[in-house]
Formats: C-alpha cells, structure tokens, sequence
C-alpha cells in the first residue's frame, strides 16, 4: 500500500513538473530513466551485465529518425519499428552472447555494440559524424502536433509509465521469479527443469526493444540522432546510473537517471551561481568537471553505497522499522 501510494504520489508529481521545469529537460531524463530501468530489468533481475545496450538505445533512434524524416511512417508506426529494431538486434547479440558468462558475456556484447557503432558510422542515412539533424516530432494519432513540447511531454511520460509498469509486472509475475532464481542460482534453476539461456535470451531481447524504445523517444524528442547513443560510453553511463540508484530496485534506475543528467546538465548552472555568489573563478570551471564530478559520484557509491541511493534508503528505513516493532 505505501509503495503504491509512492507511486501516486511521484506520478502526480510528473504531472505538474512541466509547469515549474523546462518540458525538453524533463522529457530527456524520463528516456533515460527509462533506458536505465530496461537496463536494470537485465542486470538487476537476471544478473547480465550488458555493456552494448547503447547499440538498442542508440540504433533505435536512427531508425526512427530516419522514418520520421524521410518518409510518411506516422510517429506511432516510428516508435514501434525503432523497437522492433532493437528487439532483433537484441535477439541475434543475445543468442550469441548467452553462450557464455561473467566477463566473457559482457565482452561479447560490447564487441559487437562496437560493430553496430562502426556500421552506423559508415552508414550514408545516419549522417555519419554529423549526426542525423532535423528529425521531425510528427503528431500523435494524425491529429495532436507533437511540436508543442507539453502535449509532446504528456506523450513521453505515458510511455515512460506504461513501460514502467511493463516492467514492474515482468518482475512480479512467474517468468520474472525464474530470472531472479536464474541470477541467484543458475545451477539450481537448470536441476529444476528451466531452460535458462532461453528465460535469459528473453529477459535480453525485452531489455534490448525497451531500451530501443528509450532512445526512439529520446530522438523524437531533441530532434536529432548522433554517434554519441550508439558509442560503448554510453552503455557505461546506463551502468553507472542503475549502479547510483539501486541495482535490482525498480525505482532505483530512476533515481540514477535523474541524478546524472542533472548532473551533466546543471552542473555548470549551479558553478557560474557560485561564482557569482562567492566571486571564486574557480566555481566557474565546475561545468567542465562533469566526468570527474560522476566518476567521484561512482567511486562514493561503491565503497560507501553498494546498494545505491534506494537500496541504502530501503534498508534504513527497514532497520528502523524493525527497531521501533522490537
């Protein structure tokens, strides 16, 4: 019941939050949120570290980008075909990486994301180096003008929702008990009877079209594509934002995801502000200090949070529980 009125009560909060902050900002920290929840659904609850996930995230918005700009495919039909092509690209790098574990598994996927890369980067459509500009927002079922960033922000954060509580019942349901006994035990799970590479190629190829999903989205709504989403980099930011809010909690991807992009974001904002406040020049140049600035931010989280942000605040708020019912 409180987890569910956390929910209402952040959902209500989504609501309003385009009237206070810029819609273009928040609209970019839900595709993330997203992209990092789909992340979490493979690592968190399978126990898969996928270092590819920017070719899902990236490639799905070159597609889609590309449909929008040069042909009629409505913006509905674009997101979906953006998936669909994560979704493949996540089953033919999923079928081959499952082979394998541990660190022979995370190799394989940034071996071929890093492949994906290079094609992107030679591809005549992608623009190349210069990205793909221009990429049209459309209008939703042919009749609303996704040019107006709040009906384009309302539009993001049903998908955002609806993919969150795809993800929430994935967790909740059978298939999703197997993946966590998967991650707790392989072994056992094979003696009772499960087929886990093919539970763990599933969890993949769900976790690939949600995170396509994320960067179709993503793409749509900053208006253009570029080699940045589909670099190896990329997949160490999705990790480092499951790792700062809570790996295997379902709202601790969020929390990550919000963190480093304000981070990455308003740093620099809050820097010139001291300075101005203080008049030390030195505050100046925090804007450029972002990396360094995560990089402490990761190196906090895992020698003093290993839980993460939610975890940590989960299980403080268990020992209190238990403290005030002893």
């Amino acid at each position: 019941m409180n987890k569910n009125l956390g929910y209402v009560v952040l959902l209500a909060v989504a609501l309003a939050a385009p009237v206070f902050i810029y819609p273009v900002f928040l609209m970019k920290v839900l595709c993330f949120a997203l992209f990092a929840c789909a992340f979490n659904l493979l690592i968190g609850f399978t126990g898969l570290l996928s270092f590819g996930h920017a070719a899902f995230f990236g490639g799905a918005g070159y597609i889609t980008g590309y449909l929008l700009k040069t042909t009629r495919v409505p913006f509905e039909l674009s997101l979906i075909l953006g998936a669909a092509f994560a979704a493949l690209v996540g089953l033919i790098i999923g079928a081959l990486a499952i082979r394998r574990q541990g660190i022979y598994f995370t190799m394989i996927t940034l071996a071929l994301s890093q492949m994906l890369f290079f094609v992107f980067l030679q591809s005549p459509f992608t623009g190349g180096e210069d990205g793909l500009q221009g990429v049209p927002r459309g209008k939703l079922f042919g009749m609303i003008d996704l040019a107006n960033d709040m009906w384009m922000y309302y539009t993001v954060l049903t998908i955002a929702v609806a993919s969150f509580m795809l993800i929430t019942r994935t967790v909740h349901s059978p298939f999703g008990q197997v993946l966590k006994a998967i991650k707790d035990n392989e072994p056992r799970a094979i003696s009772l009877g499960y087929d886990t590479d093919r539970y763990k190629l599933l969890a993949f190829v769900l976790s690939a079209a949600l995170a396509g999903l994320a960067g179709a989205t993503k793409a749509v709504v900053l208006g253009f594509e570029t080699l940045t989403d589909v670099h190896w980099t990329m997949s160490g930011l999705v990790v480092l934002m499951t790792l700062v809010g809570g790996l295997g909690t379902l709202t601790g991807p969020i929390v990550g995801a919000v963190i480093i992009i304000v981070l990455e974001n308003k740093l620099g904002d809050f820097g010139t502000a001291m300075a101005r406040l203080t008049n030390i020049e030195w505050f100046n140049s925090i804007g450029e200090s972002v990396t360094i600035v995560t990089g402490f931010i990761f190196i906090v989280c895992v020698l003093a949070f290993r839980r993460g942000v939610v975890g940590e605040l989960a299980g403080l708020f268990g020992r209190v529980k238990i403290h005030r019912t002893g």
